[in-house]
C-alpha cells in the first residue's frame, strides 16, 4: 500500500475514534476548542494531512485550490449535518476531523508550492 492509500484510511480511523472516544472536536466561532484528549487527536490528524502532502505532493494550482477550499468549507457545510436526527451530530464531528486532516495537507501542498517558488530558476 501506498501514502495515497494509507493516510486517508488512518485519518477516517483516527476521526471516528475521535467521534466515539472523545465526543469530536468542537468548534466554537472557527476555533477548535483544546480541552483533555481532543487537543491529540487534532494533533494526530494534523500530522496525517502534513505527512501525506509532504510524500505525495500535488502541483497542479487547480488542485491545491481544491484542496484548500475543501479544508476551508468542509467545517461549514458539515454544520448542516447537525439538522439529521439522531446522528447528524456525529457526521458533523466526523466531517470536522478529515477537516483537520485536510487541512495538514493543505499546508503542506503551499509550503512544497512556495519552496518550488523560491527554489525556481
Amino acid at each position: 500500500m501506498n501514502i495515497d492509500k494509507l493516510a486517508p484510511i488512518a485519518a477516517v480511523i483516527v476521526a471516528v475514534i475521535a467521534v466515539v472516544v472523545v465526543g469530536g472536536v468542537d468548534r466554537v466561532s472557527g476555533a477548535y476548542v483544546l480541552d483533555g484528549n481532543a487537543q491529540w487527536f487534532i494533533l494526530a490528524l494534523m500530522l496525517i494531512g502534513l505527512v501525506h502532502g509532504l510524500m505525495s505532493p500535488v502541483t497542479e494550482p487547480a488542485s491545491i485550490a481544491m484542496i484548500i477550499v475543501a479544508a476551508f468549507a468542509f467545517p461549514i457545510l458539515a454544520d448542516t449535518l447537525d439538522s439529521i436526527p439522531a446522528v447528524g451530530m456525529y457526521l458533523n464531528q466526523f466531517v470536522d476531523q478529515l477537516a483537520i486532516a485536510i487541512a495538514g495537507y493543505a499546508i503542506a501542498a503551499l509550503i512544497i508550492d512556495l519552496k518550488s517558488r523560491i527554489t525556481a530558476d
